[in-house]
C-alpha cells in the first residue's frame, strides 16, 4: 500500500517528506528539481525506469548513521583501512552529488540570490582542498603509521625507520590535524550555520542537509583520528624509537 502511495506523489512532495529520498532519485538519475510536479510513476515511465525497484529503494532510504564500531579495539592497519573507506565515500560518492545539487541550483527569489552565487563559488574551492588533504594524509601520515606497525613486528629494515623517525613526528603530524579540523568553518558561514526560513525552497533546504549530515560524518571521522588513531600510533612510535634507541646503544 505504502509503494502505491509513494508512486501517485509528486516528485516534490516524496523530497519534501525526506530530504534524503533526494540522493535516492538522484542515483536513479532523477535530479527531482527537474520535475517537481510530476509523479514519481509518470517520471519512471519516462526514463525507463521499473517504478518498483525505485520505490523499494525509497522506503528502504535512511539517513546514512556512522556504526559504534569498537576501534579501539582493532590493529592499527584496520583503523587506518576503516578510515580511508570513508575517505573514498566522501570523495566518490558524497562530494560528487552534493557539487551537483549546486551546480543545478537556480532560484528566482532573490532573496536566496548571493547564497546562489557563494555556493557555486565557494563549494568547488572547498572540495579542492579537501581532496587535497586526504591525499596528503594518506601519503604521509597513514604510510608512516603503516611503517611504525611493520618495526614494531621487525618487518622493516631499521635504517630506512631512522631516516622516518627523524623526518616525521606524529604530533606534529596532530597538531596540522587540528589546523584542518573546522574544514565546514566557510560553508557555514556562506549559509548563516545552514538558517532556514519559511521562504527558503526545497532545492536550498535539500543541499542544506547533505552539507550538515556531511560534516556530522567529519565530526565521527577527526574523533576516530583524534580519540583512537593518533594516541595508539604515537604510542607505538615512542616504543619503535625506544627500541631503536636502544639497539643503536648497543651497536
Amino acid at each position: 500500500m505504502q509503494g502505491v502511495l509513494l508512486k501517485e506523489k509528486r516528485i516534490i512532495d516524496l523530497v519534501g517528506e525526506n530530504y534524503v529520498r533526494a540522493s535516492v532519485l538522484f542515483y536513479f538519475g532523477i535530479k527531482f528539481y527537474e520535475y517537481n510536479n510530476q509523479t514519481l510513476e509518470e517520471v519512471c515511465r519516462q526514463k525507463g525506469l521499473k517504478v518498483e525497484q525505485v520505490v523499494n529503494e525509497l522506503e528502504s532510504a535512511v539517513q546514512s548513521n556512522q556504526e559504534d564500531i569498537p576501534l579501539a579495539h582493532y590493529p592499527l592497519d584496520i583503523i587506518i583501512e576503516y578510515l580511508k573507506h570513508a575517505h573514498f565515500t566522501f570523495i566518490k560518492h558524497k562530494l560528487p552529488y552534493i557539487s551537483k545539487l549546486i551546480e543545478g541550483l537556480s532560484v528566482a527569489d532573490a532573496q536566496f540570490e548571493n547564497l546562489v552565487r557563494d555556493l557555486k563559488l565557494v563549494f568547488p574551492l572547498f572540495v579542492e582542498d579537501f581532496i587535497h588533504h586526504i591525499y596528503e594524509e594518506e601519503d604521509t601520515l597513514f604510510k608512516y603509521i603503516i611503517k611504525l606497525e611493520l618495526a614494531a613486528k621487525q618487518k622493516l629494515n631499521p635504517v630506512k625507520l631512522w631516516r622516518q623517525l627523524e623526518a616525521h613526528s606524529l604530533q606534529q603530524f596532530a597538531l596540522e590535524h587540528e589546523l584542518h579540523e573546522d574544514e565546514m568553518a566557510g560553508i557555514r558561514k556562506i549559509t548563516l550555520n545552514f538558517e532556514l526560513y519559511d521562504t527558503t525552497p526545497l532545492h536550498v533546504k535539500v543541499i542544506y542537509a547533505e552539507l550538515m549530515d556531511f560534516e556530522k560524518q567529519l565530526i565521527t571521522h577527526a574523533a576516530i583520528e583524534n580519540n583512537i588513531l593518533f594516541p595508539r600510533a604515537m604510542s607505538l612510535e615512542a616504543q619503535v624509537k625506544e627500541r631503536l634507541f636502544s639497539k643503536s646503544r648497543w651497536n
